[in-house]
C-alpha cells in the first residue's frame, strides 16, 4: 500500500477538477532541476530560510520524503534524469573509453554523456509532437561521442584559463560556444535550446544569473503556450561556496554567453529581494540569499503558467541532482535523498505527503507516462513510473529499494536498511596497495578525489567495504552494523538485492557479478585501517600522532584525460 497521503483534498476531489483541463489536451512538462540542495534549505521541509514558492509549491502539490538521485554528483544525477537509466548502463563512448568494455567494472562519476542514439527524454517526446525545450546547465557533453561540435571555426573553443579576461573578447568566445551547445542539444533531439551553460560556471564569468536562464524558460514556454510541452530547466544555483551566491548578486551582469548589458525581466530585483530578506528577519548576507534567488525563479515560472491559464495542465516536479554536505557519497542525508516536490493542480491533492520510496531513474517513465508515450523497442529504462503516486492512488505498487551507483561503491536502501558496497576494480586495488599514507584516500576515494571524493569520510564506516545501516534508528548512518552478527541475516538480504540490480546492469562488479577486472572484497583491510587513522579536511590530509598535514592533488589521470577529451574543466 502506497503512504502517499493527502492532508485537504481526496482523490474523488482531484478526478473532479481533471474535467477543467482542456479536452484531450496533452499536458506540459516541467523538470525544474538545480544543483546541490539539502532538506533544511527548504521552508518546506522544516528549514529556516525564505523559499516562499517552494512552500507554496508543497501546499499546493506533493512533497517527497523519500526520494532519491541515484548517484551524488552533476553528470550521472543528470544522466539518469535525461534518460530514465542508471549512469552505469551509459553505452556512451566517453563511458566506454574511461572504464572498457562491457566485461570491465564501471565506475560513473563525470565520464559519460548523451549518446548519439537519440535515447533521452527531449527525443522521444519531440518525436511524439511534444516541444522540447533545455535551459542552462547541460554537463552531459563528450567531444568522443560528438567530435563534429569541436572541429573547425564552427566548433567549440577551448577558454584558455590563465590568460583570458572579462572584456569582449571573451564575451564572443563565450557566446560563440553557447551559440554551438544550443545546437549540440538539438542534435541530441530536443527541439529547441537556449541559455546553455556546458557545466559549472567558468571565468571569467563564475558569477550565477538565475535571471538569464529564467527568461529562456519564460521565452520557450510564450511560445509553446497553444501546443503540449517538455522543459528541462537546469539552473547553475545552489552550485559552490555559499558565499559565491550572495556575491553573485553584487557583481557584473554575466552569462554563459559572456557579459550582459541589462537583467532579462520577470523576476524580483535583486536589491528587493534582499530587502525582504532583512525585513522576514533572515540575514540578506548568508546562505539564504541564494536560497530565495533561485526560489524566485521558480515562482516566476509559475506565474507566467497561471498568467498563459495553462497552468492546471503543467506539472511541475522540483528536484535538487543530489544534495551538497553529502555529496559524492551514497550516504541518504545531504547526499543521494533529496528533496523533491511535485505540484499539477489537475492531478495533484493538494498538501500532499509521499513517503514512498522514488528514484531520479524514475523520472522519465514517469513523463512518458503522462504523455501517452511509448518509447522506442530499443530504449533502456530502469526506473517506473510514479504517476500513481502524483494521482493520489492508495493502490499503486510501490518500489521496495532503491539502487545507487557511486564510482567504485554500489548500495541498495530499503524504506529501513541501506547496505553499501565498496568494491575497487583489481588495477585499483594495486594503487591502493602501493599507496604512501598522505595519499590513501585519494586512492580510496569512490570517484578518486579529494575534497569533492571525501565527504562522508567523518563517519566511521566510511571506508569500509561492507555496511549496513538503520536508517529509521540511525538516519545520519553513523554506525556501520555489516559485522554484527545479529545483522547478517539482514546483510544477506541487502546482497541479494544488490546482486539482483548488478546482474540487470551491463558489467561486473565485485564477487556479486564476477568478471573482468571485477575483484571480491577483503583485498585493503590494512588500508582501511589506516585511512581511519587519518583526518581529511577538504583537500588537506592530516596524519595521525605529528599531526602532519599534507596537502594532496585532488586529480587522478582519467580525469584529467576525461576534461581533455570534453574541452571543459569544469567538472
Amino acid at each position: 500500500m502506497t503512504r502517499c497521503q493527502p492532508a485537504v483534498i481526496l482523490v474523488l476531489a482531484v478526478l473532479s477538477t481533471v474535467a477543467l483541463a482542456r479536452p484531450g489536451a496533452r499536458p506540459n512538462i516541467i523538470l525544474f532541476l538545480i544543483d546541490d540542495q539539502d532538506l533544511e534549505s527548504l521552508g518546506a521541509y522544516g528549514g529556516s530560510t525564505y523559499t516562499p514558492n517552494l512552500d507554496r509549491m508543497a501546499a499546493e502539490g506533493m512533497k517527497f520524503t523519500r526520494a532519491y538521485v541515484s548517484s551524488a554528483v552533476c553528470t550521472p544525477s543528470r544522466y539518469a534524469f535525461a534518460t530514465g537509466r542508471y549512469a552505469g548502463n551509459s553505452t556512451s563512448r566517453l563511458y566506454e573509453q574511461a572504464c572498457g568494455g562491457p566485461n570491465q567494472q564501471g565506475h560513473p562519476n563525470f565520464n559519460m554523456a548523451l549518446e548519439r542514439d537519440g535515447m533521452n527524454v527531449g527525443h522521444v517526446l519531440s518525436q511524439a509532437g511534444y516541444a522540447t525545450g533545455w535551459v542552462g546547465k547541460f554537463h552531459l557533453e563528450s567531444e568522443l561521442d560528438f567530435p563534429e561540435f569541436y572541429r573547425g571555426e564552427n566548433g567549440l573553443r577551448a577558454i584558455p584559463k590563465q590568460a583570458l579576461t572579462a572584456g569582449p573578447q571573451a564575451s564572443a568566445l563565450f557566446a560563440h560556444n553557447e551559440r554551438v551547445m544550443r545546437q549540440y542539444i538539438r542534435t541530441l533531439g530536443f527541439s529547441w535550446a537556449k541559455h546553455i551553460y556546458r557545466g559549472n560556471l567558468e571565468a571569467p564569468y563564475n558569477n550565477h544569473n538565475p535571471e538569464w536562464t529564467t527568461a529562456a524558460a519564460l521565452e520557450f514556454i510564450e511560445l509553446n503556450k497553444d501546443r503540449p510541452f517538455y522543459l528541462h530547466y537546469c539552473s547553475t544555483l545552489l552550485h559552490g561556496p555559499e558565499r559565491s551566491w550572495r556575491r553573485s548578486m553584487d557583481s557584473p551582469l554575466e552569462s554563459g554567453a559572456g557579459a550582459l548589458d541589462a537583467l532579462p525581466d520577470g523576476m524580483t530585483p535583486r536589491k528587493e529581494l534582499l530587502k525582504t530578506l532583512s525585513e522576514k528577519g533572515f540575514d540578506p548576507e548568508g546562505r539564504t540569499a541564494g536560497e530565495a534567488w533561485i526560489d524566485d525563479a521558480l515562482g516566476t515560472i509559475i506565474n507566467k503558467l497561471k498568467q498563459l491559464g495553462i497552468d492546471n495542465d503543467t506539472l511541475v516536479l522540483f528536484a535538487p541532482d543530489h544534495g551538497r554536505r553529502g555529496k559524492s557519497s551514497l550516504f541518504t542525508q545531504d547526499g543521494v535523498g533529496i528533496p523533491m516536490i511535485a505540484r499539477w493542480p489537475a492531478r495533484i491533492p493538494k498538501n500532499s505527503t509521499c513517503e514512498d520510496l522514488v528514484a531520479n531513474v524514475d523520472w522519465v517513465p514517469t513523463v512518458f507516462d503522462i504523455a501517452g508515450v511509448s518509447p522506442p523497442a530499443a530504449y533502456r529504462m530502469d526506473g517506473r513510473s510514479f504517476l500513481p503516486l502524483l494521482r493520489g492512488d492508495t493502490n499503486a505498487e510501490t518500489r521496495d529499494h532503491v539502487y545507487l551507483e557511486m564510482g567504485y561503491a554500489r548500495a541498495v536502501a530499503t524504506k529501513q536498511w541501506k547496505y553499501i558496497a565498496v568494491r575497487y576494480p583489481q588495477e585499483q586495488i594495486n594503487i591502493i596497495k602501493r599507496a604512501s599514507l598522505q595519499n590513501l584516500p585519494r586512492a580510496m576515494s569512490y570517484i578518486g578525489r579529494l575534497g569533492i571524493g571525501t565527504r562522508g569520510a567523518e563517519r566511521p564506516g566510511f571506508w569500509d567495504g561492507d555496511q549496513l545501516y538503520d536508517l529509521e534508528a540511525d538516519p545520519g548512518e553513523m554506525k556501520n552494523l555489516a559485522s554484527d552478527p545479529k545483522h547478517s541475516a539482514q546483510v544477506q538480504k541487502m546482497r541479494d538485492l544488490l546482486t539482483r540490480d548488478i546482474k540487470a546492469s551491463a558489467r561486473p562488479f565485485g564477487e556479486f557479478v564476477p568478471g573482468g577486472n571485477a575483484a571480491p572484497g577483503g583485498q585493503i583491510d590494512r588500508q582501511i585501517a589506516e585511512a581511519k587513522t587519518l583526518t581529511i579536511k577538504g583537500k588537506t590530509v592530516i596524519l595521525p600522532n605529528n599531526g602532519q598535514t599534507q596537502e594532496t592533488p585532488t586529480r587522478r589521470r582519467e580525469d584529467r584525460q576525461s576534461r581533455r577529451l570534453n574541452r571543459n574543466p569544469n567538472l
